[in-house]
């Protein structure tokens, strides 16, 4: 059996106190909100649509591959936006549509659906950053955030190489990271029954159709052309998706929480979420519209079932009681969070 988190009695009731609070002071419009969502997902669909139609009417070399990664972008943020509202269950009443929702856009993306959300359930938001239970921390060798952690001599430049290094990750966890889930043991999904795999499949089988074989045969381009424009969709749209996952929670302030003898979590639940988390322009509708929540990961990792359309008026209640109770949220901006975890990296780089 894993540990728990140890039991704090202040942090206990200090959790049922912002929960209070915000479930008395935050104010949500259903009708207004249902409507919000449905205008957001018509701007990001039609966008994403647009971008992909314009692959076959591109006839210059530069702006085919243009239009490419403009795609990628545009499919990432509308994941961003979306897919991870579905997982939590937070846009329609039925748990049903919501999976639906999510294996839909999640296939857009080429990834696979079931294996990220039960790891990101279960395993993330159940203790972020505490190594041996937060599945996100299994990163290459390549790069070592966890202090303690065992350390390489090669990681001595990891603060180098890892921009590099983070362009080739959507095509890992696409075409890798996948298939190894899928043929090791999960404890997750130890059930991997025929319709797992069925999902699985057609997932992959989908996405490579329509981003490598429909452009070949219809785009005014030949087949290396349509590859090298996939490649270099994947190598800027990954180097984007990670930094905007690290920084949310691997920049210099975030803590690695540790366990004891028993496996217990060192630290409570509410602490562990708080400041393992980042978030960026907390109180920006525009940062909220772009990043769908992701820029506010304290007030998710709280309130995992209160859509990201809320968060910014969230976050004014919840920072206000944060620092009327002692508890510094840890805050960057996007470029100076990018700055933050290269910084950790390099810190991190030495034994």
């Amino acid at each position: 059996m894993r540990g728990q988190h140890i039991k704090i009695h202040e942090d206990s009731e200090l959790l049922i106190s912002i929960r209070t609070k915000i479930s008395k002071e935050l104010v949500i419009d259903t009708a207004k909100g249902k409507l919000f969502i449905l205008l957001k997902f018509i701007f990001y669909l039609s966008l994403t649509v647009a971008c992909y139609m314009s692959i076959f009417f591109a006839e210059n070399r530069i702006l085919f591959w243009g239009c490419f990664i403009l795609y990628g972008f545009l499919s990432l943020l509308f994941s961003f936006n979306f897919a991870h509202d579905f997982s939590h269950n937070t846009v329609f009443k039925s748990k049903k549509w919501n999976n639906i929702g999510f294996t839909l856009i999640y296939t857009l993306v080429g990834a696979h659906a079931d294996a990220w959300k039960q790891r990101h359930i279960n395993s993330h938001h159940f203790a972020p950053n505490v190594e041996g239970y937060d599945t996100d921390l299994k990163i290459s060798k390549l790069i070592r955030v966890i202090p303690h952690s065992k350390y390489y001599s090669f990681q001595r430049f990891q603060h180098i190489y890892a921009p590099f290094a983070y362009t080739i990750y959507s095509l890992f966890w696409i075409f890798i990271k996948d298939f190894v889930v899928l043929f090791s043991h999960d404890e997750y999904t130890p059930n991997k029954n025929f319709r797992y795999h069925l999902v699985f499949w057609m997932q992959k089988s989908f996405y490579l159709f329509y981003l490598l074989v429909v452009p070949i045969v219809y785009a005014s381009h030949q087949w290396y052309i349509v590859l090298s424009g996939f490649l270099f969709m994947h190598l800027s749209m990954s180097l984007f998706l990670l930094f905007t996952f690290f920084m949310t929670h691997h920049v210099e302030n975030t803590i690695y929480p540790t366990v004891d003898e028993h496996d217990n979590i060192k630290t409570s639940w509410m602490m562990n979420q708080i400041k393992s988390s980042n978030d960026m322009h907390p109180f920006s509708k525009l940062a909220n519209f772009i990043f769908g929540g992701f820029n506010n990961h304290i007030a998710h990792h709280l309130f995992p079932n209160i859509h990201h359309i809320y968060y910014p008026r969230l976050n004014i209640l919840l920072y206000q009681f944060l620092n009327e109770n002692g508890i510094q949220p840890n805050q960057t901006t996007y470029c100076g969070g990018i700055i933050s975890h290269l910084r950790l990296l390099k810190r991190m780089s030495y034994e």
